[in-house]
């Protein structure tokens, strides 16, 4: 088997392609033949020892994919060899084989591809749980999404659709503004490159005002941080729900007497962590996704696709934030 692995701590061009023995399945676990594997930011994060959770090299990145079990391992009755499946890994996920728990696999719904299989858990089943159990998100409501053309961002447009909200999107460009548009937003915000100085804050401030219109955004999802997050704040809603998903433009310092002026709420998303503590939760939400899928209410748009041997390519895309929709790298 081969892997893209972390030898040292650096970027994606410190990984390197290596030729490996093919892992033995122990008891619960099964060995899946991977097809695909979608690229999200902790890959940006991991190799360079900035996430949370920081394995002993070397190791592969790669949290998300779509695979077919070849092998399985004693007590595993659940599947079988040839089952298609989705699997969510801390890491791991940009190798040709990988070994997972039995029980935290999912079916890939019949008819949809291993790339589609690959993006759809860890956007989407990132904003189940952040729009509806965190930002309460419901009919009727305003919802502004920062860095909306992202994988994460286009999933939250769509899911916000979906549920009757009125979405503004806010990007960085007039392609992404497009995009966005293709997958459901009513209002798009283009906004500039931070940093800013206080009057462009309050500039942005007043674009996201007026998008969101009078009564402001009931649910502010942030994906972005920096200095994006505290105009976004100022275009909330009384008692409105402000959602800290990401910041890959920087941790924000954010005033909190705005939040005594607005009654609102500043809540932080962590979806791998519910996910962990809540299984039966988070295979609620993964089964309405499947649902939403297979009625065509959403679908994830794979933009790039890569070979494993060019996987430190689709991270970089990631890091400079070119990407639109979601990265896949490819084992075939």
């Amino acid at each position: 088997m081969k892997a893209l692995r972390s030898h040292a701590v650096g970027g994606p061009e410190t990984l390197s392609l290596d030729e490996l023995d093919s892992p033995v399945p122990g008891p619960g676990q099964v060995r899946i033949a991977v097809k695909a594997c979608a690229i999200n930011y902790p890959d940006v994060l991991i190799i360079r020892d900035l996430y949370q959770f920081k394995p002993a090299r070397p190791f592969s990145p790669g949290g998300e994919l779509s695979g077919v079990v070849d092998a399985v391992g004693d007590g595993v009755t659940q599947w079988k060899p040839g089952d298609r499946v989705i699997a969510m890994m801390g890491n791991g996920g940009l190798a040709t084989e990988v070994l997972a728990d039995a029980a935290k696999l999912f079916p890939l719904p019949e008819g949809v591809d291993f790339a589609t299989g690959a993006s759809l858990l860890m956007t989407y089943g990132t904003n189940m749980h952040g729009l509806f159990d965190r930002g309460h998100l419901k009919a009727g409501d305003t919802l502004l999404v920062l860095g909306a053309a992202g994988g994460v961002g286009l999933s939250a447009v769509e899911l916000g659709k979906a549920y009757g909200a009125r979405v503004v999107a806010a990007v960085s460009n007039q392609e992404k503004a497009d995009v966005a548009r293709e997958h459901g937003a009513d209002e798009v915000v283009i906004y500039p490159q931070a940093p800013f100085d206080k009057d462009q804050s309050k500039a942005l401030a007043e674009a996201f005002k007026a998008a969101c219109g009078q009564d402001g955004a009931n649910v502010v999802y942030d994906i972005v941080g920096g200095d994006y997050s505290e105009p976004a704040l100022r275009s909330i809603a009384w008692e409105g729900r402000f959602c800290v998903v990401g910041f890959p433009a920087g941790i924000a310092r954010m005033p909190l007497n705005l939040t005594l002026l607005k009654s609102c709420d500043i809540c932080g998303v962590f979806w791998g962590a519910f996910a962990a503590r809540d299984p039966k939760a988070n295979a609620a939400h993964i089964a309405t996704l499947f649902d939403l899928l297979q009625a065509g209410k959403i679908k994830p748009r794979v933009s790039a696709t890569f070979p494993l041997a060019r996987g430190g390519e689709a991270i970089q895309m990631l890091a400079e934030r070119k990407a639109i929709g979601k990265v896949v790298v490819t084992m075939e």
